[in-house]
Formats: structure tokens, sequence, C-alpha cells
């Protein structure tokens, strides 16, 4: 693997089967698949006892493209667009970043149910010949975490030096933890909490009610006809965006000029820039992503229960396997964060106390919002990379 001037250069995905050797994969549903493959990207090279393994969850939207130039992924009916072309964490991970590849072998792995390599909802059904369509299980973050674990198995290695995840990213990346305490040294969960709010899950009740009454969507079952659930994704699209970015910064990003809707409008007139921002938004994005996916991650976060899914009583109880493992947290809170308030991360970092777990909590101030973690690696970088290199030794202490 090349490295490009500025990072990472060209990199290619690739897919493992975690079915074959270890045997059919159990869904928190109950649902056996017998056939189950993950596509992944890795950076740096694996040292030889294996220890310098760092594992990356991608947010709700996101891939298994971390950092690089990826021009092209087969097999995911055009999902690839341009859009998908640059690692989404590119200015993190790479030689001297936060994410030292001169030091560390990172791995990013597409969400089981994703629709970019892994197989999901439009993947093929051995079983029909057909995609899975609605027959594709119902998924956990605990089925993502189980998965990705069976994938480091395949890697041949055991104990991770550190997992990191952003925003849905996070949930697992704590289930991870405490589900597997054995297998990681540091957590690191970023702009994340350990319960999903009233108001997210009534924001990811929008989301899915606007796919779901889409009459292009039949239930799940539109692979194989000519109209999509384009509009019931976008306004999907529509909806989380402005919880995912600072109302001020869409109004930057707005466009001076008007675009025009008659598509999506029998009566009214778009006449605003926001407006016209985000329908732009939402039409862009039902060309790289699948309604199908998007279900089951809302699902997914909207459900989230980390003391149910990792068969405890309590937080403390769940965290206390932190503490047994040795672990070191490092939590991210964004001031203006609009989709994971600071509240949320201030409440895991008191679980983490109660259960007497070593954690730092930082506080990143900026006006970007929840999508700060993507934008400005200068701010988290510093203590990223100091976490990842001193381990055991760094000291934790809060910052604000």
């Amino acid at each position: 693997m090349a490295h490009a001037k500025h990072g990472i250069g060209n990199v290619e995905t690739r897919f493992a089967s975690i079915t074959d050797d270890a045997g059919p994969f159990t869904f928190s549903s109950g649902q056996t698949v017998d056939s189950l493959t993950v596509a992944y990207e890795t950076y740096g090279t694996l040292n030889a006892e294996k220890s310098n393994a760092i594992l990356l969850f991608h947010a709700l939207s996101g891939s298994q493209h971390a950092a690089g130039i990826n021009r092209d992924v087969p097999g995911i009916d055009g999902r690839w667009t341009t859009d998908c072309h640059h690692g989404w964490w590119d200015d993190f991970i790479g030689p001297g970043r936060a994410l030292d590849t001169d030091r560390f072998f990172v791995i990013c792995a597409n969400y089981v149910g994703g629709c970019y390599g892994s197989t999901g909802p439009a993947s093929i059904n051995p079983a029909t010949g057909r995609p899975w369509a609605a027959a594709f299980p119902h998924i956990a973050v605990g089925d993502i975490v189980r998965s990705q674990a069976r994938l480091l198995d395949v890697l041949g290695i055991q104990r991770l030096h550190a997992v990191i995840g952003p925003s849905t990213g996070g949930l697992a990346c704590l289930t991870f933890a405490t589900t597997l305490p054995e297998r990681t040294s540091l957590v690191i969960p970023i702009a994340t909490g350990i319960r999903t709010t009233v108001l997210n899950r009534i924001f990811l009740l929008e989301q899915i009610l606007a796919i779901e009454t889409d009459p292009n969507f039949r239930a799940g079952n539109y692979y194989d006809t000519p109209e999509k659930p384009t509009l019931g994704l976008a306004l999907a699209r529509m909806i989380s965006h402005k919880c995912f970015v600072h109302l001020d910064a869409i109004e930057r990003r707005a466009r001076r000029d008007v675009v025009q809707a008659d598509d999506h409008f029998a009566w009214y007139s778009v006449a605003d820039q926001v407006e016209s921002y985000m329908l732009h938004q939402g039409k862009k994005f039902v060309n790289r992503f699948d309604a199908n996916t998007y279900l089951r991650i809302c699902e997914m976060w909207s459900r989230f229960d980390p003391v149910k899914e990792g068969g405890a009583e309590s937080l403390t109880e769940l965290f206390t396997r932190s503490r047994q493992a040795g672990h070191r947290y490092l939590v991210f809170s964004i001031d203006q964060d609009y989709c994971f308030y600071p509240e949320e991360q201030a409440a895991l970092v008191r679980a983490l106390k109660q259960a007497e777990v070593p954690v730092m909590h930082l506080t990143v101030h900026s006006d970007k919002g929840h999508d700060s973690f993507l934008l400005e690696p200068e701010l988290y970088t510093p203590h990223l990379s100091h976490l990842l290199a001193n381990g055991a030794s760094a000291p934790l202490v809060e910052k604000d």
C-alpha cells in the first residue's frame, strides 16, 4: 500500500467470510445466516505480535472506507458514488496522524446489514438467488460487534490496542468493550451515548416512517422494481441531517442560488436557500445508500440498550467488566452537538467512575455540531495521539 504525500494513498476494500469455519452467524433476533461476508479495509502493518491493531467503527451512513482513496467497490449496484471515494476519516489516519499508521494497524469494516459490501438486505440470498430484501434479519449493535470480532479472528488478532467509534459507531465501541472486554485495552467513544434519548427515538421514528410510507418501498421488496423508495430515503436523510450539522453551519453551507424542486411539490415552491440545501442533501444521499440498510440501522440505534445487550443488571455491573479487564477510556464530547448531547457523554463518564474505570473526558468546542468529529482533526488529534502512544502510562484528566 503506497503512502500519498498527504497520508494514505490508494486503497481497496477486502472481503472476509466470517461463517465458513466458524459456522453460521446467529443474529440477536434468533435468525441464523449460513453465509455472511464482511467488507473491510486496513491501513498500516500488523506487527509480529499482532498487538498494534485498532478497530474503528463507522457512523450511521459511513462505510469501511475510512482513509485514502478508493474509487470502486465491486458488487454494490452503483452506490459507490464520488462522495464515497475519499475516506471518511482520512485526516485522522496515516503516517504521523492521530491513528499513526507507522505504529498501528487500523481496521474499519462495514456493518453487517450494510450496503457497501458486507452482507445486507441488497445482497443475494444463496437460498433464493434473489436479494434478501425484507427477509434480511433485524440487526442489533451486538450483531455488528460479534461480526467484527469474527473478522478479527480471521485476521488472527486476539486483543486490540484500542477500539474507537464516533456517533453510532460509539455504541458499537462501548458494546465491544463490555461484551468482549478481554479483546481490547483502550476504549475511545466519540460523541456518543449509553442510551437512546427520547429525542433521538422521535427523530429515528420519523425517518423510519418516511421510508415505510413511500409507496415504492413495497415493504422492503423493491430491488426488482423500476421505482425505488428514493423520496422516502431522501426525507429520512433530511430529518437526520438537521441534527448532524449545526444549524448555523447549514445556513453557511446553503447555496446562494435556490434550486427548484418541482418534482417533489404540487403546490409549494421552494424559495429559500436552506430549503434548497436540504433537498440537495436528500437527493444526493439516495444515490449512495440503500433504504433497507438505513431502516435497520435506525432500528438498531433506536433499540440500543447496552445493559440488555451485555446481559448485565446495571451500568455499574456492565462497566465493572472494563475495570477488571484493565481498560482505559477517552470520552469526547462536542459542546454544540445536537445529535448526542454533551449530557449523554457526561452520563457515560459518571457510570464509568461509579464502576471505578479510569477515564478521561474531553469537551471539544466547535460551531460545526455533531459533524465536528469528521471535519476538525486538529481538535482531537493531540489527545488521540497521546493516549494511543502512551497507553497505560498516559495520565487521565478531564478537560473542558
